[in-house]
Formats: structure tokens, C-alpha cells, sequence
């Protein structure tokens, strides 16, 4: 097989240098190997690439104006459809989304790495200084709450098209879940600082330590700006809810994670330093699960990685899996905890039982079935649980007008449209916890309605 037909793998820092530190793991493409990579693509007169996008990038033409050695027009490309491409090209699941529909996976070579081309792209336009104009700044005013993906596409697209927008952020820092949920080792921090400080350029006014709900009102909102836009995440961890989950060393992944990436809890001159354990269990196998074993190991642990059903139905990315088995992650697969052990109210070891798979359930994958007669015990001093979020009830709670689900998401249209006129809202606060890509895709889709009923009011 000839190689040009191969896709080219993305360099990366070996793993036993990695866990060391919390320095980026994968160092992109180079010129040469970006441009080869870009050669891969067929450009098809039918792209099916783009149907797995959630924001809508026109995939083929910035493939095809780098494969021309056109980088800056590749780059205007991007930035024209997605607003946060170098976080996209780094944290985005592109293996199910725009990758899976590439004509050329099931040809020989694979799909071509079209998040690693994106995130080429992206840093070269950072380099270079190269950004979308913006329209002149009219009366309209908007408020977004939270200042996570989903609110940071909303507000880009608003400041672009001249709107006057005031962010709301509950932490000292925008950014959401790209600040305090995704570690640095795989989006660093100054990258997302790149980002919020575009938005500042294009006029966007973030407020921080506000709590909408408790410091200011929603109803407020809504009476001082034209439209407000909810995009405050999922941040309520869900727990076990098995014997000696309260015993000291059982944390969620929510707080280990904020605690180490928002506050820096891995330095030494740290104010709130994180403990170190010796022997992690790390409790699901989504990203956040991911993140936190690896960052755990970073810490100086042992990690377990524990999980009630096989390899093959872990949520988590491809190369996030690999990486961590890279890095000396055990994983514990057909593993349930039903108890955690401790002595003198601290964590000593957790007590599981052997799983095996049935039927399909709900989610599309195997039900897990416990095996009879089959408990063991894995010896452990923390205890991390990953098993998803929920919206926090804050807002909820502070304006019961605002339509919920049971599960506590907000009722919304395709377009972010909620119960409460004015109000709209995307990403983890309607799905619950979802992706970067699919939250940006939902604040592109709220702006754009946001736009349209401005403009039938004539604002």
C-alpha cells in the first residue's frame, strides 16, 4: 500500500516523560506532515464530513486551501464557522462526528484527521494574528450566562454581528468547563485564555464572581436586556450512592479536577494544595473519568480505572483511552463497586462485583449484570467518581417560571427557545453533560435565533 494513502499519526509526547508533568500530550502537526495529511482529502462534491458537524465548518474547502499551501485562506475559513477551532481540534470527539462520515474511512488509510488539521489550522491563525471582522455595534443588548462553550459560540456570534453582550461568570475566570473540567495536559489554559480574550476584543463585557440566581436576579436580566441566553453547564455531580461513599478520600471528579486545573492544586506553591494519594480508584469510563485517572497519575498515583461493562462500550475518545493505557492506567472492565472500605473514616478499599453483559438498555449498549458470588476487593486510599453531571438548581430554583425536566435540563427548541419569552438556553443545561462541539453548536443556533427576533423587533 502506497504510504501517502495512510493517515499520519499526530506526534505526541512519550508517556513515560508525560507523567511527570501537565505540559500538553499531543504536539499537532508539523508543515510537512499537515500538508500530507491534507492531500488525503478527496474534496468531495458531496461532503459528508460536514454532516458531522455540529457547527457547521465547511470542511472540504479549508482542507482544500491548505493542501494548495494557502494556510491564511484556510484559516479565514475556519474562523467564518467556528469560533473556538484550536479547543475544537484539541478536545472534540471528531472519530464520531465529521471523521465518521469521511468517505475515505472505509478506504484504505482511514479517515483523514480532520481535528488534527483543525487544530493546525487554528494555531496557525493564532500565530499569525488572523481573526473575523465584526459589524458595527448597534443599540441591542444581550446577556449570557456562564461563559462556557456553548455561551462563549453564543456570544461570538452575537459580538460579531454588532450586538452589545455582558457575560455572567459564577467563577474568578471565564471559561467553564474549559478552564476547571479539562485538564492541561490536554487543553492548556493559555489557549482558552487566547479565546475568552478575543471575545473582549470584539466588545463582549465578561463579569465575574456572579452568581445568576443568587446575585443577580434572572428576571433582572430579562427586564434590563433584550434577550438572555443560559449556558451554564452541568456541574452537579452525580455519586454512587453505595455504603461509605461520606468516608474521608471519596471525591467527585467535578471537584479534583476544578481543584488541580482552575486553582493549580499540582503546584507546590499552590494555596489549596490537593492530597496525593498513593492508590486512586477512578470510578466510570467517559472523559471526565479519563481526565481525572490521568491527572491522578500526574499526581504520583497508582491508578485504577473501574468500569461495569467492556472496553468496547467506554464513552470516553479513542485517544483518550489509549493514552491513558499509555500511561500505566489499569482498567478494571466488568467491574461494579457496591461498597467503599475504610478504617477510621478515611478510604482504605473498595468492595466490587464481577459484571457481565446482557441485553441492550436505554443507551444502546449491554446492560451490565452482576455475577453472583463474585465481590473482590481493590485496596485504595481516594476514591474519584466520574459518572456524569447534572444542571446545578440554582437558576431553577431562583425563577420556577423557567420550564424544567425531571433530570433538572432546561425545556428548549432546537433553537434554544425556552418557556419564559426572551429566554434561551444550550449545551449541558438542555442535553445534560454532552461535548464542546455539540454545546458551540447549540449557541450558534441560539444566536442565530436571538438575531432573527431582534431584528423583527427592529433592533
Amino acid at each position: 500500500m502506497r504510504g501517502d494513502l495512510m493517515r499520519h499519526a499526530v506526534p505526541a509526547r512519550p508517556a513515560e516523560e508525560r507523567i511527570h508533568d501537565f505540559c500538553e500530550v499531543s504536539l499537532g502537526y508539523t508543515d510537512e506532515l499537515a500538508l500530507a495529511e491534507a492531500a488525503r482529502c478527496l474534496n468531495c462534491k458531496n461532503p459528508l464530513c460536514m454532516q458531522g458537524c455540529p457547527v457547521g465548518v465547511h470542511i472540504p474547502l479549508f482542507i482544500s486551501k491548505l493542501r494548495d499551501g494557502d494556510p491564511d485562506a484556510a484559516a479565514e475559513v475556519l474562523l467564518s464557522d467556528n469560533n473556538l477551532p484550536a479547543v475544537c481540534g484539541r478536545v472534540c470527539p471528531q472519530e464520531n462526528q465529521c471523521e465518521k462520515f469521511c468517505v475515505r474511512r472505509e478506504k484504505a488509510g482511514g479517515s483523514v484527521a480532520i481535528g488534527a488539521l483543525e487544530r493546525y489550522v487554528a494555531d496557525h491563525a493564532a500565530a499569525k494574528g488572523i481573526k473575523v471582522a465584526a459589524a458595527e455595534r448597534g443599540d441591542a443588548k444581550v446577556a449570557v450566562v456562564g461563559t462556557g462553550p456553548a455561551s462563549l459560540s453564543c456570544a461570538a456570534d452575537l459580538a460579531r454581528a454588532g450586538v452589545r453582550v455582558v457575560m455572567f461568570e459564577a467563577l474568578h475566570k471565564a471559561g467553564g468547563v474549559l478552564v476547571y473540567g479539562i485538564p492541561e495536559f490536554r487543553l492548556p489554559k493559555d489557549i482558552v485564555a487566547r479565546e475568552v480574550k478575543k471575545l473582549c476584543e470584539l466588545g463582549v463585557d465578561i463579569r465575574t464572581n456572579i452568581v445568576v440566581g443568587k446575585t443577580v436576579l434572572l428576571d433582572e436580566l430579562l427586564a434590563d436586556y433584550d434577550a438572555v441566553f443560559v449556558g451554564t453547564g452541568a456541574g452537579l455531580p452525580s455519586f454512587l450512592h453505595v455504603k461509605g461513599e461520606n468516608l474521608s478520600g471519596v471525591l467527585s471528579a467535578n471537584e479534583f479536577l476544578t481543584r488541580v486545573n482552575l486553582m493549580k492544586a499540582y503546584s507546590a506553591s499552590s494555596a489549596t494544595p490537593v492530597s496525593r494519594s498513593k492508590n486512586v480508584a477512578v470510578v466510570g469510563a467517559g472523559n471526565v473519568a479519563m481526565d481525572a485517572a490521568r491527572t491522578a497519575r500526574r499526581l504520583g498515583a497508582e491508578v485504577t480505572l473501574v468500569y461495569r461493562r467492556s472496553r468496547a462500550e467506554m464513552p470516553a475518545r479513542a485517544e483518550e483511552i489509549e493514552h491513558a493505557a499509555e500511561e500505566g492506567i489499569k482498567f478494571e472492565l466488568l467491574t461494579n463497586p457496591v461498597e467503599i472500605l475504610g478504617e477510621n473514616g478515611a478510604v482504605t478499599g473498595m468492595r466490587c462485583v464481577r459484571m457481565s453483559l446482557g441485553e441492550p438498555d436505554a443507551s444502546g449498549r449491554r446492560r451490565p449484570l452482576p455475577v453472583e458470588g463474585s465481590e473482590f476487593d481493590i485496596a485504595c486510599d481516594e476514591v474519584i467518581v466520574a459518572l456524569g453531571t447534572t444542571p446545578n438548581p440554582i437558576l431553577k430554583r431562583s425563577f420556577p417560571e423557567l420550564a424544567t425536566t425531571p433530570k433538572g435540563t432546561i425545556v428548549a427548541d432546537e433553537n434554544g427557545k425556552t418557556s419564559v419569552k426572551g429566554l434561551y438556553a444550550g449545551g449541558d443545561s438542555v442535553t445534560g453533560a454532552a461535548t464542546v462541539i455539540l454545546a458551540m453548536g447549540a449557541g450558534k443556533r441560539s444566536a442565530r435565533a436571538i438575531l432573527e427576533e431582534l431584528k423583527k423587533e427592529g433592533k
